[in-house]
């Protein structure tokens, strides 16, 4: 499903695609073709995911509960905001992170324009997947890509961490992209995550429009043509 040019309407100056990338929670879910909307289809959920979906709502409707279902396949939310003047609807789309739905996941890297990478701070298993993650992703979405590294459930008592806020900001330095921990609980750094990405986007596509267009005009040697030698004016021939 291609997505929709980001360029100005009526009612916003830029459209921006934004991907939630990281694992989901284990689930006795049957398979996505099983339900009759693959795309957007929920079960209960047995352990719990990084929080991707959770940070969506908190994102788009100010809103958090504990009692959250794993995506299965894709859903997204829209939200239109302001930065410097400018209208930016942010299309955001929760995939499943399960490795049975990865497939699923890969076809909608196209058109994605800024993608959050999301693991939980009390769960390093997920941490160490932000790799994998990023292998998929320079599998499969384009070179000039925006990422953002977050950690979620910052809120969570320190006994229960299990990764550091310096090993978390460490593979956001070896990328060379931004780090942010959050809360959808608590709704610690939501807003500033997305405002971020979107700012970083919007400025990435600001300067490729005011890039002047390539006019350079190639002319092909054709056959026939006389020996440049020959060509010379008598200025340049002497």
């Amino acid at each position: 499903m291609a997505a929709p040019p980001a360029r100005a309407r009526a009612d916003y100056d830029y459209l921006i695609k934004l991907l939630l990338i990281g694992d989901s929670g284990d689930s006795p879910c049957p398979p996505a073709r099983s339900l009759s909307r693959p795309a957007a289809g929920f079960c209960t959920r047995v352990r719990n995911g990084v929080g991707k979906s959770c940070l969506l709502l908190r994102f788009s409707d100010g809103s958090f509960t504990t009692s959250f279902i794993t995506t299965i396949g894709i859903d997204f939310k829209i939200r239109t905001i302001e930065l410097d003047g400018k209208r930016i609807k942010l299309q955001i789309w929760d995939t499943a992170g399960q490795e049975r739905f990865r497939t699923i996941t890969t076809a909608y890297y196209r058109g994605a324009m800024g993608i959050l990478l999301v693991y939980d701070v009390t769960d390093e298993s997920s941490f160490n997947n932000i790799r994998n993650w990023i292998r998929n992703i320079e599998q499969h979405a384009s070179d000039n890509v925006n990422k953002i590294l977050i950690g979620n459930k910052a809120d969570m008592d320190e006994s229960k961490r299990a990764v550091s806020t310096a090993k978390g900001q460490a593979l956001a330095d070896e990328y060379g992209i931004q780090f942010f921990e959050t809360s959808a609980k608590t709704n610690l750094n939501v807003e500033q995550v997305f405002f971020s990405i979107a700012r970083d986007i919007k400025q990435r596509l600001a300067e490729t429009d005011s890039k002047p267009e390539d006019r350079t005009i190639k002319i092909n040697k054709t056959e026939g043509s006389e020996n440049p030698e020959s060509q010379k004016s008598a200025c340049c021939g002497s």
